[in-house]
């Protein structure tokens, strides 16, 4: 059986009727333009209507089309439900049920892409592993990865994100995983959950979804107890950190400008590795996938060597060197997303890099009434790590107003209208960081600096 999904199983699974041919379907497809040969394209109604694309998804080769409106066609192979959305979650499920593989999903306020690809890495060097290559983490894109999943898949990573109450449950119960991991808690969407103690109670419902006799690997720190609560009585907990009681333990970490030598003990074996990606957030993150590793009886000093030369993703610590106007550049791409905790885990690689440290900030959002303060914090650890300043949106004008004067580059409304400032400013042998949340746009800057604008 080659087809990812069968038309038996698309029509079971999604609850749907044919209506034109039946098809089967080597893939899945939410955006027409994305869409390969052979794909079954959902109809989505999400910021746009996905009904007004089937034409061109069918252009591109659809195998067919999940819609809950048409107008018939007879050419058309189309699957027809009350509710495209509805119907992917119940693909998803599907997916999950009819796999064997060994599950491990990922949630937490910062880290969580990272240790996702390290997770992949890793369980790559043991079977065939599913991951997105994308943040696929919410509502429509956890389906989405399970759905997505090949039948003979040996293992899988999911990462599951929120940023509102009651978003995490729903989607570690249809993941269903053998090993859940919480990152970290920081105050990253803390505008809509309030508190710091509900953003550790809203990850920790990941654990709602274990797996009997399921693994928990957890941070050291304030919000251990409260994690711990969600945990099921027959479950695992494995916690990560620098403490003695630790079974997922960091004793060294050495960073230089371009990675960091970890060794740790892991359930009492002592592994060592080095990655391609300075900081000691990065040793954290390796911590919580070498645990995961070993939840699932892998040899982990085969997983921890997997790990060496590992190099963060593009807009999460990325290191590109650029050529620009005859100066070299180096570009510290964090232009992804932001917290205040990511922020200065960025400024401590920063520190590590010889040249001039320019700095370039856009807003971190969703943090309701706690922005001003949180903004206004990054003054003093910016201050004292960088040479200039640059940073645009309404927020990041409050820390910038803060700056010492000679720290003080530009201020602009928007990326698109500071990233001319940041390249008129540049000298041979600067180090820029980029960052700032995804709705900041900060990968204008990167565009710009790399000449793609």
């Amino acid at each position: 059986m080659n087809a990812l999904w069968t038309a038996d199983e698309l029509q079971i699974a999604t609850n749907g009727s044919f209506v034109g041919p039946r098809f089967d379907a080597d893939g899945i497809a939410i955006d027409s333009r994305t869409l390969n040969v052979g794909d079954i394209f959902f109809a989505l109604q999400d910021q746009r209507d996905g009904h007004d694309f089937v034409p061109a998804a069918f252009s591109n080769g659809a195998a067919g089309a999940v819609v809950s409106r048409h107008n018939i066609d007879p050419g058309q192979a189309l699957l027809q439900v009350p509710d495209t959305l509805a119907a992917l979650g119940r693909l998803g499920e599907f997916a999950r049920t009819r796999s064997s593989a060994k599950i491990a999903a990922v949630t937490g306020s910062v880290g969580k892409s990272t240790t996702k690809e390290m997770l992949r890495r890793i369980f790559a060097s043991f079977g065939l592993t599913h991951a997105a290559d994308a943040s696929h983490n919410n509502h429509i894109g956890v389906p989405l990865t399970l759905a997505r999943m090949p039948r003979d898949a040996v293992f899988a990573v999911l990462e599951i994100g929120m940023n509102h109450p009651g978003e995490i449950a729903p989607l570690a119960r249809i993941s269903r995983p053998h090993v859940g991991i919480i990152t970290t808690i920081a105050a990253t969407h803390i505008g809509a959950m309030g508190s710091l103690e509900a953003i550790a109670e809203e990850k920790a419902d990941l654990m709602t979804g274990l797996l009997p006799y399921g693994t928990a690997v957890l941070p050291r720190g304030p919000f251990l107890p409260i994690m711990k609560r969600r945990v099921d009585p027959t479950m695992r907990v494995i916690t990560f950190g620098t403490d003695i009681a630790d079974e997922a333990r960091l004793l060294e970490a050495e960073s230089d400008a371009e990675g960091i030598d970890i060794t740790a003990r892991i359930l009492g074996t002592v592994v060592r590795c080095r990655l391609q990606a300075p900081g000691r957030h990065m040793a954290q993150n390796a911590l919580a996938a070498l645990a995961a590793a070993a939840a699932l009886d892998l040899d982990i000093i085969e997983a921890a060597a997997s790990l060496d030369g590992f190099a963060p993703l593009g807009g999460r610590g990325a290191k590109l060197k650029l050529e620009r106007s005859g100066l070299d550049i180096t570009i510290l791409d964090e232009s992804y997303n932001a917290s205040g905790a990511s922020v200065r885990a960025a400024l401590d690689v920063l520190a590590l890099q010889s040249g001039r440290h320019v700095v370039v900030l856009g807003d971190m959002l969703e943090l309701g009434d706690f922005s001003e303060d949180e903004h206004l914090a990054l003054a003093e650890p910016v201050a004292a790590q960088a040479d200039l300043v640059f940073t645009c949106g309404p927020e990041m004008r409050i820390m910038f107003d803060a700056l010492p004067p000679d720290r003080q580059g530009a201020w602009a409304v928007n990326a698109a209208q500071l990233a001319p400032l940041v390249c008129s400013a540049l000298r041979d042998g600067d180090v820029v960081l980029v960052k700032g949340s995804h709705g900041s746009a900060m990968r204008t800057i990167i565009a710009a600096l790399a000449g793609q604008n």
